[in-house]
């Protein structure tokens, strides 16, 4: 095969060295090394797509969308197959993040995607109904996992109330990558990915607030849950959500439930005292009143939103120490 005149050919011993070396440097996090192998390559074998989906790759992982975008064209320009390829894939996830949406339209439906018709006036693609997923927030700091609704292919909207260690907030919408670390399984079978965070695409005005409750039931504490859905925030108990993994379960394929059955989840490592259903468990007791809850709500709602939940049942039900985290 001839692409724009050249000879398709192997790739020779100085450009093997050259990127394997660079990618090397890449697991190190020295990006700046890497680049100047990386580039050294693409001069090397101009030709090659890998030569520059290696770069937008680079570009990737340092943020620096403008190259990664510019790297990704060179790549697909240079493809020998219509559709599939991950070249498309990454100059979608950097379209995606410089709101170039023409390209990224483009660049989903050339990987093979249904892009419906209707965007928004921005020429935002909308309506993919790409369904619910799991995303890890910070994967190179405290990693958290948390649900979200995905929009498009490259980004999710979170739906849990992250914990304060994360950064993160609930309504945010975060850029993610591709290829997934892990899953999710529901006790119905399905299973559901776990995409890695990239960056923050669009923060979220409601601050998180975490609560002591004295919730008597599973059914009072499902009531404030209901409560806060209703006024179009969220509250999570976060004793039962809150599930603290080692990296290796993590990454592998995990149920989804919240451990509040009879039997100990043992992949929950969390210990008495902290979060987690392993942490707020008593011998002989499955519920404990007194719940850990994450409350997404703005500061003028939050404590009528409380105080609301207790007058509807004031034998069971209070609430104190509220703060706001994130």
């Amino acid at each position: 095969m001839r692409i724009f005149g050249k000879g398709r050919h192997r790739p020779s011993a100085s450009w093997r060295q050259a990127t394997d070396r660079a990618f090397t440097l890449i697991g190190d996090g020295r990006y700046e090394d890497a680049g100047a192998l990386l580039t050294r390559a693409a001069d090397l074998e101009p030709w090659l797509s890998e030569s520059w989906f290696n770069l937008a790759l680079l570009h990737k992982f340092r943020h620096d969308w403008e190259q990664a975008r510019a790297a990704g064209l060179r790549a697909v320009a240079l493809l020998d197959r219509e559709t599939g390829a991950p070249d498309w894939w990454n100059v979608g996830i950097a379209a995606t993040a410089l709101q170039d949406w023409p390209l990224a339209r483009r660049a989903w439906q050339a990987y093979g995607l249904r892009v419906p018709g209707g965007a928004t006036e921005s020429g935002e693609p909308v309506g993919m109904d790409l369904g619910s997923a799991a995303v890890r927030l910070s994967p190179e700091g405290e990693a958290e996992v948390v649900w979200g609704r995905r929009l498009d292919p490259a980004r999710i909207e979170v739906l849990s109330i992250p914990l304060p260690s994360s950064g993160r907030r609930w309504g945010e919408v975060v850029l993610h990558d591709g290829v997934p670390h892990g899953e999710r399984t529901t006790a119905s079978g399905h299973a559901f990915p776990v995409f890695d965070e990239i960056e923050l695409w669009a923060p979220s005005p409601v601050p998180t607030w975490v609560v002591l409750l004295e919730a008597a039931t599973e059914a009072d504490r499902d009531a404030l849950e209901q409560l806060a859905a209703d006024a179009g925030f969220a509250a999570e108990d976060w004793s039962s959500s809150v599930r603290l993994l080692c990296r290796m379960c993590s990454e592998s394929r995990m149920p989804s439930d919240e451990g509040d059955g009879e039997h100990l989840d043992p992949h929950d490592h969390s210990e008495p005292g902290h979060p987690g259903p392993l942490g707020h468990r008593t011998d002989g007791q499955l519920w404990v009143p007194e719940r850990e809850c994450g409350v997404a709500a703005p500061a003028a709602l939050v404590r009528g939103l409380l105080d609301g939940w207790v007058a509807d049942s004031p034998d069971s039900r209070d609430w104190r120490d509220l703060e706001e985290v994130c």
